[in-house]
């Protein structure tokens, strides 16, 4: 089209990495995990100092991260590992919740 003009969009959004195609926050949360494993301590004081969310909201995001192909190329032992921690404390969670007693316990 000869004579129209048009703003260039980015390919990238604003903040994202184009060679690994994570954000900052991303990548700040997979330094954190890394790190982390070597530390002890309260996790969820250290989650709130560290990103200033709340440990809730800070699993949210993190669990998001590590299904995104990007994560699992930038990091695929890190991301695996976070993985299966996540897939054990959800069955794991499951298999409370939905446990049922067969037997009475007034017997």
């Amino acid at each position: 089209m000869a004579g129209s003009t048009h703003a260039e969009v980015p390919l990238d959004p604003p903040g994202v990495d184009a060679s690994t195609g994570l954000g900052e926050l991303d990548l700040r949360l997979l330094d954190f995990e890394r790190a982390w494993a070597a530390r002890v301590g309260a996790k969820e004081a250290a989650i709130l100092t560290e990103f200033s969310i709340p440990p809730a909201r800070y699993y949210q995001v993190l669990y998001a991260l590590i299904d995104s192909p990007a994560a699992l190329r930038h990091d695929p032992l890190l991301v695996r590992r976070l993985q299966r921690l996540r897939d054990a404390r959800t069955r794991s969670r499951a298999a409370r919740t939905f446990r049922t007693d067969t037997q009475d316990s007034t017997d």
